[in-house]
């Protein structure tokens, strides 16, 4: 079956064969912890849900922050398929740069155990969202320079007192959730 991988150490996108069978993916990755990511039609995107601690190299596919390797197969419904985008498609939506934010913010949830991608919910005047860390840090890279240092630097102040960084995150998708209701 056709699939594409990505290779996030050398920075090179290519297509694979592999017989899909139960373990695949996990043989893959040799690990039993999966993020499944839906940032391609019609496709799944794997990666290594503790790639962020074992300090792997992080990208984008397309607005995806990504981070280690990446396994892409077909997807309908809850099916694997194998992968019909083209090579040269998947290689014209990564992109390795980081912006400055990015890569400090991703330096200091190293040491955290944090998952990108685990969802969690917050209560914003009685309702209920659910949310992950991923989309937390997307939505701080668009605020302004001054907004990105005070996440930076109050985040270096969390990584050093050893405080949840899930709790900050949290606390820091709250406040995005409030600013953008005023805004």
């Amino acid at each position: 079956m056709r699939a594409l991988s990505i290779d996030a150490q050398n920075k090179e996108s290519k297509e694979i064969e592999i017989h899909l069978q139960a373990n695949t993916v996990y043989t893959f990755f040799n690990s039993i912890l999966i993020d499944e990511l839906s940032c391609i039609n019609e496709h799944i995107v794997y990666t290594d849900a503790e790639a962020l601690e074992k300090n792997k190299e992080a990208y984008f596919i397309g607005e995806q922050l990504v981070i280690g390797d990446a396994l892409i197969l077909g997807r309908d419904s809850f099916e694997d398929l194998e992968a019909s985008i083209p090579l040269n498609e998947i290689s014209s939506l990564v992109k390795h740069e980081l912006n400055a934010f990015y890569s400090q913010v991703i330096d200091l949830l190293r040491s955290s155990e944090m998952n990108l991608y685990r969802s969690f919910e917050i209560d914003v005047a009685g309702e209920k969202l659910q949310l992950n860390p991923e989309w937390v840090l997307y939505t701080f890279n668009l605020a302004d320079d001054k907004t990105k240092q005070y996440f930076i630097d109050e985040l270096k102040k969390v990584v050093e007192q050893k405080s949840s960084s899930l709790d900050y995150i949290k606390r820091m998708a709250t406040l995005a959730i409030r600013s953008g209701a005023t805004a």
